[in-house]
């Protein structure tokens, strides 16, 4: 006998379950890709894939039917226009989950769940060069020794002349008011 094994109860009841999954489910149609816990990333998968693989049909009992699941229509016309069209011929793998550290708070595993089509190249942030410990530390004599090294050669800058004060002498004394 074929014995199913039980989804993810996430902490919720059966209603809280399912509301949750679909708000993860149209967050991720809207954005192509979100942050969530693990757990909640690999029942979100399951769900999502089943969406997509409706929608690639296209026909408008399709979209009543998603729509069941999804109750917004900004994110079921992103789905039919746009996520089905790239989807093209994709034998199901929509979607890819990529594990990130524990969140710091809680310690709950945290993943990344996003649409397989939609990921763009990482923007690897520019990463700084290592600064020798000599020149953060400000007493080191090798950081003393830089300094008195003469600086690359450039074009002189121009200086500005600070304005000269007038002198005190030149302003007219104020008279004391009298008091009548």
């Amino acid at each position: 006998m074929r014995k199913v094994k039980p989804a993810r109860k996430l902490g919720r009841n059966a209603a809280h379950r399912k509301a949750t999954l679909s708000s993860l489910s149209t967050q991720l149609l809207l954005h192509k890709r979100i942050e969530t816990t693990e757990a909640k990333a690999k029942e979100t998968r399951k769900v999502v894939e089943k969406i997509i693989t409706k929608a690639r049909k296209g026909t408008v009992h399709a979209q009543r039917e998603i729509f069941k699941d999804i109750r917004d229509k900004e994110a079921i016309k992103t789905l039919f226009e746009e996520i089905v069209g790239k989807v093209g011929d994709r034998p199901g793998g929509y979607t890819r989950i990529v594990k990130l550290c524990p969140r710091f708070g809680d310690a709950a595993k945290m993943a990344v769940i996003e649409l397989v089509d939609f990921t763009e190249a990482p923007v690897a942030a520019p990463k700084a060069a290592k600064q020798d410990r000599s020149k953060r530390v400000k007493g080191s004599k090798k950081a003393e020794g830089e300094a008195v090294a003469p600086a690359p050669k450039t074009a002189p800058k121009a200086k500005a002349e600070p304005e000269a004060e007038a002198p005190a002498e030149a302003k007219a004394p104020e008279a004391p008011e009298s008091a009548e």
